[in-house]
């Protein structure tokens, strides 16, 4: 007969074998794209998405075209990372002006609107989410951190990179 702390530590198990195959066969990601942080060019060439920040210490990205040509040389999927990369930049109430504001930069840059959002940090309240929504981003968060492998330009994710490196 099965003692249901027994079930408990199978089923535990079960889960963190589907973890490690999902995150296998998941797409790479980069955050904290930037001209601004340096980024081995070795992380960009084996990630599948890019999370560019499109204004980092008030230095928007638009004004370095040389970087934004060889961002879009690397042919990968690229998604906006928040507007100025600030902890709680989407958990204080933003208005559309200001998405509008980074979605221009990235448009500047890289020829086209972003389809893809990730917060800094992962935080981002109810009302950012509505103003996301509505500019039909798809939006990527926490559950997307956890069965992705997402790596940091500046490796000072929640897992140093290297630990992605083993799960």
């Amino acid at each position: 007969m099965w003692k249901p702390l027994k079930f408990v530590w199978i089923f535990f198990l079960f889960l963190v074998v589907l973890l490690f195959f999902v995150r296998l066969l998941s797409p790479l990601e980069l955050d904290d794209v930037s001209p601004e942080i340096p980024c081995e060019e070795k992380l960009i060439e084996k990630s599948d998405v890019l999370w560019v920040i499109p204004s980092f210490n008030e230095k928007p990205i638009s004004e370095n075209k040389e970087w934004c040509s060889y961002i879009l040389s690397f042919n990968k999927t690229i998604g906006m990372h928040g507007v100025e990369h600030s902890y709680y930049e989407f958990n204080i109430i933003r208005k559309q002006d200001y998405i509008d504001k980074g979605i221009k930069e990235f448009e500047a840059c890289f020829g086209v609107k972003p389809s893809m959002f990730k917060p800094p940090h992962l935080k981002i309240n109810k009302e950012n989410k509505n103003i996301i929504s509505k500019n039909n981003f798809v939006l990527r968060g926490k559950l997307n951190q956890l069965i992705a492998k997402v790596y940091h330009c500046n490796d000072i994710g929640t897992f140093p990179n290297w630990i992605n490196e083993i799960v």
